[in-house]
């Protein structure tokens, strides 16, 4: 199951640039395995965003580690099934170089309740918001939450997921170990 947001003609038409690029660029598919997607070896793109104490938090600071990057929203009620699910992956393997950043999707007539709904999920990595939607737009044009994606120790995307059903967890967990077990070139 999964939400998404309706998006304005400007972001349409963004979002079909983004796409017509990546599909230039060799980037196939959204959803599934990146290396079948023709991602593999690809960096994912930096980004910069603030977390809920105003602190700012890169992507590139977590290079050599596997990081999942989660987008949510407040009123997704899939979002808040998997959160608890993500928090509970992160605090297992956290010490062996796994992150994630839970970036919301809410915009400024919501983005008020993201502190009290992370802190209501006891959430512990960085919740990072994108009230300007541009790094949604770039890795989530679809605006769909949740949506998740993992990157490895290298910097590359190797898995898209969309949506969230009870027992995903477990293969994601799955695809967290497996790339937590991989070194970084």
């Amino acid at each position: 199951m999964s939400c998404s947001i309706s998006t304005s003609r400007s972001s349409a038409r963004a979002a079909l640039a983004l796409a017509a690029s990546l599909l230039a660029a060799g980037c196939g598919a959204v959803a599934g395995d990146a290396a079948e997607a023709g991602r593999a070896n690809r960096g994912a793109p930096d980004f910069a965003l603030r977390d809920l104490t105003g602190k700012t938090v890169r992507l590139s600071d977590h290079r050599g580690e596997v990081v999942l990057v989660n987008f949510w929203a407040t009123w997704c009620v899939p979002c808040a099934a998997e959160l608890p699910h993500l928090e509970r992956l992160y605090r297992k393997y956290r010490d062996q170089g796994f992150v994630v950043l839970a970036i919301s999707m809410d915009g400024p007539e919501s983005s008020a309740e993201v502190d009290p709904r992370a802190r209501r999920y006891g959430l512990t990595f960085p919740v990072l918001l994108d009230e300007e939607t541009r790094v949604v737009g770039t890795y989530n044009p679809k605006r769909t939450a949740p949506f998740t994606l993992l990157i490895d120790r290298d910097g590359a995307v190797a898995r898209t997921r969309e949506g969230y059903h009870a027992g995903d967890e477990v293969a994601v967990e799955a695809d967290i170990a497996a790339l937590l077990a991989n070194k970084p070139r």
